[in-house]
């Protein structure tokens, strides 16, 4: 239900009002003047305003400025029983969504709430919008350990070439984030990069998902498709997970690879492809190889540069840095102020045993951030994040015993072999 403030310093006026919008269900608050109007409007989220120019303490036009500052979507219309067009085009200039003469025009009223709430759901819209295309840019790479470094400065080395990139680590290590940094900074950036999961495109589809297929060229062909690596063309091809290959789609991919060219399921015409091929995996290719599930030219086609992405308990040290970045991100996706976290929550949180990596650290920063108070303690971690009663016990009487961070940190250090197995 819509929520509307009226805002006059006239009870009559004020009760009017409110009858006509909870008659049209709408949920009706009111405010004597503009101070009132502010203080409610600090406290909850309206989606209409309406306010009277002539009041005591604060009138409408200083409040309006105001509500701009305090919440520039809310729209406000302004009324007035003593106004001119001067008026109106001053409170329109000032950020009011319309204005109407007292005594209002109970038909216009209604449209004119109708059309702020429209503006309102539209600017909401907007925003949501917005924050989906900021998640597909390419997220700088968090860390300043050796591993990370170096992976840094591998990109920068290898994204200007036309090598082919094989990006292998655990799953939740950010290897996608690898391959789009390849592809941000090399020469082909201007186009897109294309990414296809191999492992979540079933055998008997994937060769149509990569290569596209001929219309009526199978039972559900019903028109033609074009697949990945000509969507790619001029760009780049994100092979993703694809140790999950079959080896009927590994060897068209090594013959594409060797080639530059493609044919289409059911079709017969070479079709000249220009992609560069990023690839990453979560196995072992090479023992993959020997077991006969992987083609061993194929391997060596992929991995003319080979990046690993270490696991994060092997770069612990980025942790506090991860942990505020996410904080960030996920506190500005909900539309709050980013919670602070204490020294002693960062200890706690480096010495879990993170075997989702980096996408099991977002979800739990996610968490806590739902979870806590104002800020994130080593109490919400032992509660939220240790996964039951023994070890949160076991970590607290850890955590109790040191007042000094630093001393805690030495300590965990030291002894964390003892109790990695039961974080």
């Amino acid at each position: 239900m819509a929520k509307i403030l009226i805002v006059d310093d006239e009870e009559a006026i004020r009760r009017t009002l409110r009858d006509i919008l909870e008659f049209e269900k709408y949920n009706v608050e009111e405010a004597r003047d503009g101070m009132e109007c502010l203080v409610k409007l600090k406290k909850t989220k309206y989606d209409v305003v309406i306010m009277d120019i002539k009041m005591p303490r604060l009138d409408g036009m200083d409040a309006l400025e105001r509500v701009q500052v305090l919440s520039p979507d809310t729209p406000v219309i302004m009324i007035s029983g003593h106004a001119n067009i001067d008026t109106a085009v001053e409170a329109v200039k000032k950020g009011a969504f319309d204005f109407i003469s007292k005594p209002p025009d109970l038909n216009r009223m209604l449209i004119t709430i109708r059309n702020a709430m429209d503006k309102s759901t539209l600017i909401t819209e907007t925003q949501v919008l917005k924050r989906k295309v900021a998640q597909y840019k390419t997220q700088a790479i968090i860390g300043e350990t050796e591993a990370i470094e170096h992976i840094k400065t591998t990109i920068d080395r290898v994204a200007p070439t036309e090598a082919r990139v094989l990006v292998t680590g655990s799953n939740g290590t950010g290897k996608e984030l690898v391959a789009r940094w390849i592809h941000e900074k090399s020469n082909r950036n201007k186009a897109s990069i294309v990414e296809v999961n191999c492992a979540a495109i079933p055998a008997e589809l994937i060769e149509s998902e990569l290569f596209g297929h001929e219309k009526g060229s199978f039972t559900s062909a019903h028109k033609q498709r074009i697949g990945k690596f000509e969507q790619a063309n001029g760009g780049t091809l994100f092979l993703d997970e694809i140790g999950d290959m079959s080896l009927s789609a590994q060897a068209k991919v090594l013959r594409a690879l060797q080639e530059n060219k493609i044919t289409r399921v059911g079709g017969d015409k070479e079709i000249k492809v220009d992609v560069r091929v990023v690839a990453a995996t979560n196995k072992d290719l090479r023992k993959e190889i020997d077991e006969g599930r992987f083609r061993e030219d194929l391997y060596h086609r992929l991995a003319v540069i080979i990046i690993h992405v270490p696991p994060l308990n092997e770069r612990r040290e980025d942790i506090p840095l991860l942990v505020e970045h996410f904080i960030s991100v996920v506190c500005e996706d909900y539309g709050i102020p980013p919670k602070k976290i204490s020294d002693k929550a960062l200890v706690a949180l480096k010495n879990v045993n993170w075997t989702g990596n980096i996408r099991e650290l977002r979800n739990v920063v996610e968490r806590l951030i739902i979870l806590s108070d104002k800020e994130i303690t080593d109490k919400d971690v032992l509660s939220y994040v240790l996964p039951n009663a023994v070890q949160s016990s076991k970590f607290k009487e850890i955590f109790d015993r040191f007042d000094n961070v630093s001393e805690l940190q030495d300590f965990m250090e030291k002894e964390f072999i003892n109790y990695k197995e039961n974080a």
